[in-house]
């Protein structure tokens, strides 16, 4: 048999070089990585944030400006490095309670702590088998492959090439952990709707998430299936919601709920096609069609972070209160037991090398790959750039 080749997957562990879809190989990891995307801390924060953010777009600072407001209006403080220090320790307890020796570190795309400094850390404190988790469900060049590159560059610039393996926990979008807060919010959402005395009918679940290029989704997910329009990345969101409504049944009596699935935060120059509908356009023709109340879900969220913050609890929430329509809002995983243990869940079977057939997933999407698969989530105006946890390119 022919030995694998390790220049398939750059930085990979042995068992995850060869570049199988599944890696059912037990992985003796010493550490985790928790990756993020980071964000502002202070008002002097903000600017250089964002300009991390759209690095290599050739943005001024006065365009950034005007995209800054969001974090002005919150003390120039975003909520998501809170988040991820709650996320951290709530791994870091689960971990223990397993009885697992490995310790947790954290690094940001954008904002410090960075990537490159937890990679160094962990290196530094004698640990050269590394796991990545993404605080990121769902296949995209921005959600998935730009946090694999980050993790590629990250390597490359502490130097650390020749200290340490980084593979990446699969992506999580219909694992049972992350699925349950969203159904027990609009389970308890709807509910309260309908004991209020509004028909089901008039009830509309509007799923939401970060809108992206169009050219963006239609790349999302391995080249290999016809994943139809939005690529992988609105199969995924649909494939998710579809399973939230087949389970609201039991909550509702079996009446049916309309939904939809909208996008939110759109952002680059209007010439450039991205996924619509957006969410306060969809709120605002819904009383033409005699809806009474809105539920509004952060599908597309781990975390109450800014898009959450001020598109849905802001934005969105406004629109409704001018559609006069009821309206609320539903949780995001967070710090919720099931996603913290789902996450572990999910490092356990990287180390125990869990066959994919007993992996939970609850949609026929599922379980998604462990290695990405070459040419997966590509960006077209940035090309490929070396990535780590999947097949070259």
């Amino acid at each position: 048999m022919t030995a694998p080749d390790p220049n398939l997957v750059p930085f990979a562990s042995s068992a995850a070089a060869g570049g199988p879809e599944f890696v059912e190989t037990p992985v003796a990891y010493d550490a985790l990585v928790l990756a993020s995307f980071g964000g502002p801390e202070g008002q002097d924060e903000v600017i250089p944030f964002l300009r991390n953010v759209t690095r290599g777009r050739g943005i001024p600072d006065e365009r950034l400006e005007e995209v800054a407001h969001h974090y002005r209006h919150f003390g120039g403080v975003s909520p998501i490095n809170a988040q991820n220090r709650a996320l951290k320790a709530a791994l870091e307890a689960e971990i223990a309670g397993r009885g697992l020796d490995l310790p947790v570190y954290w690094g940001n795309r954008n904002s410090e702590p960075y990537l490159d400094e937890a990679f160094t850390a962990a290196a530094d404190d004698g640990h050269a088998t590394l796991l990545v988790l993404a605080t990121s469900a769902y296949s995209s060049y921005s959600s998935d492959r730009q946090y694999r590159e980050d993790i590629a560059r990250a390597i490359t610039d502490a130097g650390l090439e020749e200290r340490v393996t980084a593979d990446k926990v699969r992506l999580y979008f219909d694992h049972p952990g992350f699925v349950q807060p969203f159904q027990e919010g609009v389970d308890a959402a709807v509910v309260a709707f309908l004991e209020q005395g509004i028909p089901a009918s008039d009830i509309h679940v509007l799923f939401s998430t970060h809108s992206i290029p169009t050219a963006d989704a239609e790349r999302s997910g391995p080249r290999t299936v016809e994943w139809g329009e939005g690529g992988a990345y609105v199969a995924q969101h649909r494939a998710v919601a579809a399973h939230i409504i087949e389970n609201l049944a039991a909550v509702t009596g079996g009446r049916t709920v309309p939904w939809q699935l909208v996008f939110q935060s759109r952002s680059g120059p209007p010439t450039q096609p991205w996924l619509e509908p957006d969410i306060n356009d969809v709120i605002a023709e819904l009383p033409a069609s005699g809806a009474k109340a809105v539920v509004i879900v952060p599908l597309g969220f781990v975390s109450d972070h800014m898009e959450v913050m001020w598109d849905l609890d802001t934005e969105a929430m406004e629109s409704a209160v001018q559609a006069g329509l009821l309206a609320t809002r539903t949780q995001t995983p967070g710090v919720h037991p099931a996603f913290v243990a789902g996450l572990v869940d999910l490092v356990i079977e990287r180390l125990e090398g869990t066959p994919a057939a007993d992996r939970p997933h609850l949609t026929d999407l599922g379980p998604w790959y462990d290695v990405s698969r070459a040419g997966d989530c590509e960006n077209v105006r940035l090309g490929f750039k070396p990535a780590a946890a999947g097949l070259v390119p």
